[in-house]
């Protein structure tokens, strides 16, 4: 008679954004067993990204296993919005190949079980809130601010889906009426201010310099005290924390946590984002609430994408 497998059950989890792709095999302990990245390949069709995915995800799979890992029970997908949930045909903004994708579909031909495809930015919130930041919260919201802006939401301890799949993309909430236009078309948005290019470009419009212009320069130069950089820095921060005092409002959550590879700059965006919060948060619930770092790094979306297939109960309401 077969005997059921020892130890905890895994998932394949796999992270798709703007300028990489990620994927690993995760277990229900929130262990990466092991994990890779591969740039997203740039200005490529539709296909030509599904290859590269398709070639990081074998590698890891068989990397995982010779390293022990149980055998995944199903694949979770933290991806860039807008896509039509959950049926996971993806359109995000910062793959212009991929436009009404059939995701979901394409990796259930590799998939041993379920597969479940939800915005990145809800995985970045459904991993702190099941093994980071926000364990022991109940209502969190999370935020990545990268290659672009998202969110999403846990309230009563389960993910808020919204009708779409898309609720708590704070990324497109309006913090300047009279900013720049987004990629969404709006003009404004916290995403057009905040995000990792963006912010960069305002500092090359503003008189910063360097080699290689990306979000790590722009951290360098501000640490060395670059003007420009600063002042960069300090705007995303102080657009967020804007984002951030609506959004509490609305959520009334206890925890915002705030993942990203801007958020490397620490206190040089954190700084600004608390003292706009403090600003415009003025009501005794929102002045409250906590703002901290993600804590599971680079692994956070990974594991949240994870918790799709291991903590569905919670995190999975589509089936």
């Amino acid at each position: 008679m077969p005997t059921e497998p020892v130890g905890p059950r895994a998932a394949l989890a796999v992270d798709v954004g703007g300028t990489k792709l990620a994927a690993g095999v995760v277990d229900e302990t929130g262990r990466v067993w092991h994990s890779a990245r591969v740039p997203t390949p740039p200005g490529g069709d539709g296909d030509t990204v599904w290859q590269a995915l398709v070639g990081l995800i074998a590698d890891v799979r068989g990397a995982a296993s010779a390293a022990g890992a149980p055998e995944p029970a199903g694949i979770g997908v933290g991806c860039g919005g807008p896509m039509r949930w959950p049926a996971g045909a993806v359109s995000p903004l910062n793959i212009g190949g991929w436009r009404e994708f059939p995701l979901r579909d394409r990796l259930a031909g590799l998939a041993d079980g379920p597969v479940r495809v939800h915005n990145d930015a809800i995985a970045l919130a459904v991993a702190e809130h099941w093994r980071g930041a926000g364990v022991g919260h109940r209502d969190v919201l999370g935020m990545v601010v990268s290659t672009g802006v998202g969110g999403g939401l846990v309230l009563g301890d389960r993910v808020v889906d919204g009708t779409s799949g898309n609720a708590g993309h704070i990324g497109h909430v309006v913090v300047d009426p009279a900013g720049p236009q987004c990629a969404c078309g709006g003009f404004g948005c916290l995403e057009a201010v905040a995000a990792g290019p963006r912010t960069v470009a305002w500092a090359l419009a503003n008189g910063w310099a360097a080699p290689v212009a990306d979000g790590r320069s722009l951290v360098a130069a501000a640490r060395a005290g670059h003007p420009v950089a600063v002042a960069a820095l300090a705007r995303a921060g102080t657009a967020v924390g804007v984002g951030i005092a609506s959004a509490t409002a609305l959520c009334d959550v206890a925890v915002v946590v705030v993942g990203g590879g801007l958020t490397g700059a620490g206190e040089l965006l954190f700084g600004p984002l608390r003292q706009a919060l403090a600003r415009h948060a003025r009501l005794g619930f929102t002045r409250d609430v906590s703002v901290v770092p993600a804590a599971l790094g680079a692994d956070a979306g990974l594991v949240g994408a994870a918790a799709l297939v291991l903590a569905g109960d919670r995190y999975w309401s589509a089936d």
